[in-house]
C-alpha cells in the first residue's frame, strides 16, 4: 500500500471549483493538516482526493479502459526537402576574408 505524501509549502496550481459538503470532523482534520503542512485547503483536499483515486484499483481499471489508444496515422509522413543557404556554404569573395561562421557548442 502506498503512502499519502503532502509536501510542505507546495506551489499553487490551476484550480477548478468543486461544490460539495463535507462532515465537520473531516473539515477539522483537513484544517489541521493545512496548518501542519503549511498549505492551503485546496492543495490538501486535492492531494487527499488524488491519493484516494489512485488507491481504488477498480476505478483505475475502469479509467484505463476509457483511455483512447495511440493515434492512428491517416497518411504516411513525407520528408520535407531542405535547402541550405547559410553564409558558411557560400564561397569566399575574391580578395576578401571568408564569411564569419558561428558554431553552437
Amino acid at each position: 500500500m502506498s503512502k499519502l505524501k503532502i509536501e510542505h509549502g507546495a506551489s499553487k496550481l490551476h484550480w477548478v471549483l468543486l461544490k460539495t459538503n463535507i462532515e465537520v470532523s473531516i473539515s477539522t482534520d483537513i484544517d489541521l493538516m493545512c496548518k501542519w503542512s503549511d498549505n492551503d485547503r485546496r492543495y490538501v483536499v486535492n492531494e487527499l482526493l488524488r491519493f484516494a483515486l489512485t488507491q481504488s484499483e477498480d476505478f483505475q481499471k475502469y479509467k484505463a479502459e476509457l483511455q483512447p489508444g495511440p493515434p492512428k496515422v491517416a497518411s504516411p509522413v513525407r520528408p520535407v526537402p531542405v535547402t541550405a543557404n547559410a553564409a558558411h556554404d557560400r564561397p569566399p569573395k575574391p580578395g576578401g576574408l571568408p564569411a564569419p561562421t558561428t558554431s553552437s557548442r
